[in-house]
């Protein structure tokens, strides 16, 4: 049974870890029905670690674009591509200096079913706000992202500490707010997610003591395994969504999965 959970844990960390849906606000919902078995330390740590696969999809899927020693790229294209990688880590700062300095606090505070709610419902909200503005951006490649404008993007990362926000929701709005094409947010809310993600499952597991038992890491292991599969998927699916549609479709999923969330648990 507990494996049967772990695997839809997966299926749902595959599919919301990508979209502007919040991946996190969604784990901690299906996690309130299902009741993953084990200590809190053990499903605290999977919700994190889970996301382990889903890096490795956007790793495998985007190898050739993040890699600075490909033989087969000329001297000014890794040089680009060292450039990105500069990017993305100041984008990286400032959402890991703060979840580092208050991930007790965060959690403590925020981590409950009403504040997931009541993001996903404002979030869904700036959604469509921004895709009804019409306006031409002003950035369509990555070598016209400047240094600040990563920063900008990374501050944007920082309200994702919220649960229900969503990385890859808040990256994306932030970017598109700046003057950037859906592609060159979404595809920079993917290559963000490596270090931030990365970081975060590595801190937890070493705060968490990797005290588990065996059959605690082959669920870790499973969950993870579902992620990829599931988020190479999603990826590929994403991207090319994005050419032909605008992010209004998951403003309006947002909104109502909010209100139904809040009408349940006054209910409850």
């Amino acid at each position: 049974m507990e494996l049967l959970k772990v695997i839809f844990l997966g299926i749902i960390q595959g599919i919301t870890e990508w979209l502007p849906v919040s991946s996190t606000g969604h784990m901690i919902l299906v996690n309130e029905f299902l009741h993953l078995t084990g200590s809190d330390r053990f499903i605290d740590t999977f919700l994190v670690v889970v996301q382990l696969g889903s890096i490795l999809a956007v790793v495998v899927l985007f190898f050739g674009k993040l890699n600075p020693f490909s033989t087969y790229k000329s001297p000014k294209a890794k040089k680009a591509t060292w450039d990105l990688w500069l990017k993305v880590v100041i984008a990286v700062f400032p959402s890991g200096i703060i979840g580092i300095l208050f991930e007790k606090q965060i959690t403590e505070t925020f981590f409950n079913s009403y504040v997931v709610a009541s993001t996903l419902i404002i979030y869904g909200v700036l959604l469509i706000w921004l895709e009804s503005r019409n306006k031409k951006p002003s950035i369509e490649k990555f070598s016209q992202l400047s240094y600040k404008t990563a920063l900008m993007i990374g501050l944007f990362q920082v309200l994702a500490l919220i649960p229900g926000t969503s990385r890859s929701g808040s990256t994306i709005i932030g970017a598109t707010i700046l003057g950037t094409s859906r592609f060159i947010a979404a595809e920079f809310s993917f290559f963000l997610a490596i270090p931030t993600m990365l970081g975060a499952s590595v801190l937890k597991l070493f705060k968490a003591g990797f005290g588990f038992s065996l059959f605690e890491w082959f669920l870790i292991f499973a969950g993870s395994l579902v992620a990829f599969i599931v988020s190479f998927i999603v990826i590929k699916f994403f991207m090319n969504f994005i050419k032909k549609h605008d992010f209004k479709i998951f403003g309006v999923y947002r909104i109502a999965l909010g209100i139904i969330v809040l009408l349940y648990f006054a209910i409850a």
